[in-house]
């Protein structure tokens, strides 16, 4: 039976329901199975035995989710190849990548849990209401540890970036 927390999170201040674990601090990186932009899998075992950043948005084609993506990819090309940066969403791949060129996106990998929400499940951003993913921002440590989270309690305020890239520079 999937956990579900009722209330944990709210779109204009009216509460939705989460679905999956709240992950913390010491939690080991749970496998997923996400879509490239080519439609292929993308699971846990293919990224790279690195610092992890997964920043996670409802859909990049809202202005909030945008800004967070442009931000996240920013920060990567600052990281170069020490870091992974990972934005998923639900879009699918095709509008992953119209977004993606676009924005320029070049420094981060864009990743879809439009299949079947398992990212989502697995994470405890599944908006159940919405069939979306909460704002959220996930980093591992190369061991596959998280050692930051936050689950922005509102769907459309952003992350705290000042938090969180710090965290990420910490473990390099």
């Amino acid at each position: 039976m999937a956990i579900v927390r009722k209330g944990e999170h709210t779109f204009k201040g009216k509460p939705l329901t989460l679905v999956g674990p709240r992950l913390q601090p010491g939690d080991k990186l749970p496998d997923f199975t996400l879509l490239d932009q080519s439609f292929g899998p993308v699971r846990l075992a293919d990224t790279p035995p690195k610092v992890r950043i997964f920043s996670v948005v409802p859909s990049l084609d809202t202005p909030v989710c945008d800004l967070q993506a442009k931000r996240f990819n920013e920060e990567a090309g600052k990281f170069g190849d020490k870091v992974a940066v990972y934005t998923v969403s639900v879009d699918t791949p095709f509008a992953q990548g119209r977004w993606c060129g676009a924005a320029g996106a070049k420094n981060m990998t864009v990743l879809s849990d439009v299949y079947d929400r398992s990212f989502g499940d697995c994470f405890g951003v599944h908006i159940e209401e919405m069939g979306l993913l909460a704002r959220s921002v996930f980093i591992f440590d190369q061991d596959g540890i998280l050692r930051y989270v936050e689950y922005v309690p509102e769907f459309t305020n952003l992350p705290d970036y000042d938090r969180a890239l710090e965290a990420a520079r910490n473990l390099l």
